[in-house]
């Protein structure tokens, strides 16, 4: 039977609530969402929608690095954005951090996320074993 265990690590923001950055359960992750928080000084970066969407990516892939994988493990991804008029330059962003095949993704528009955010993302990995 698989067991659950906790994924953290200093090289992305620590948890700004009652959560963990992932939970490893078998041999799937789930990274908790993520919003562009420099992991050091956990301050807001940039002002964009697709400099936010950077700095998310640079801390899911820490966080999936911490889990034993990387971001080309991700089955699906799930996005939140606060303008979907940034749907396009979010996609060009995911792209630069995601290899074909691309896992599963949803997008939807949301009234608001954490700290004023402008993206959050969450992502599900299949680890092999």
């Amino acid at each position: 039977m698989p067991t659950k265990s906790i994924i953290q690590t200093t090289d992305a923001p620590q948890a700004i609530g009652p959560y963990s950055q992932a939970v490893k359960f078998g041999d799937t992750v789930f990274l908790s969402g993520q919003i562009p928080l420099d992991p050091a000084t956990m301050t807001m970066v940039g002002d964009s929608a697709a400099e936010q969407a950077e700095q998310v990516f640079k801390n899911l892939a820490a966080v999936a690095a911490a889990a034993g994988g990387s971001l080309d493990d991700a089955l699906k991804v799930n996005i939140s954005l606060t303008d979907l008029n940034d749907f396009v330059s979010v996609n060009e962003v995911m792209a630069k951090h995601f290899s074909q095949p691309y896992p599963a993704r949803a997008c939807v528009q949301v009234a608001a996320l954490p700290k004023g955010a402008k993206v959050e993302v969450e992502v599900i990995l299949g680890l092999s074993s």
